[in-house]
């Protein structure tokens, strides 16, 4: 496996944020999950091959995050709220406002060697079974590759953690998101 430099991986990573619902067709789905807190929203989470979708609902507010691979004209354009790609770490936060809901997303890139990349697959994959995550695995031309959510609900508010190690390039990518509802 070779980590020199800024993987062709690394530098095509977006996250995009929608004030809409994404359709599933258009996305090649291997897992998904809904949570629900009765009475205050529900959040879908779908995990892919490298990429994920989450969609939030709550307080007439329907507002999706997307991380993946960009390729060109792949994205739907309709309805974006904020895109950047994933490079480095980043921080961004976005209200909406009519809805008092709270947006927060941090990200972080990183690639890594080939021990410490399998150290990291393996470490997640426990986490994973701990935490009876959301998780898909695939191959490719490097080796092993896993996409993972984890979700935790707190009161008036829920947390995704979603790691996507990508084994060509040794490619980490980790982001943090918080759908906050205000009072």
């Amino acid at each position: 496996m070779s980590t020199s430099g800024k993987s062709p991986v690394m530098l095509s990573y977006h996250i995009l944020l929608y004030n809409r619902a994404l359709h599933p067709e258009h996305f090649p789905i291997k897992g998904r999950r809904v949570e629900r807190q009765q009475g205050a929203f529900e959040l879908e989470a779908w995990v892919m091959s490298g990429a994920h979708q989450l969609r939030f609902e709550g307080r007439g507010l329907c507002a999706c995050e997307l991380v993946s691979e960009e390729m060109e004209g792949r994205f739907p354009r309709e309805g974006v709220v904020s895109s950047a790609p994933c490079l480095g770490e980043r921080e961004y936060e976005h209200l909406f406002e009519r809805d008092r809901i709270q947006y927060i997303n941090t990200a972080q890139t990183e690639t890594l060697s080939e021990n410490l990349f399998i150290a990291t697959y393996e470490e997640l994959l426990g986490v994973a079974k701990r935490h009876n995550s959301l998780i898909h695995r695939w191959n490719d031309e490097a080796g092993a590759c896993l996409s993972m959510i984890d979700i935790e609900q707190r009161p008036r508010e829920v947390q995704v953690d979603a790691y996507h190690l990508i084994a060509s390039g040794g490619f980490v990518l980790r982001t943090e998101t918080i759908f906050q509802m205000n009072k």
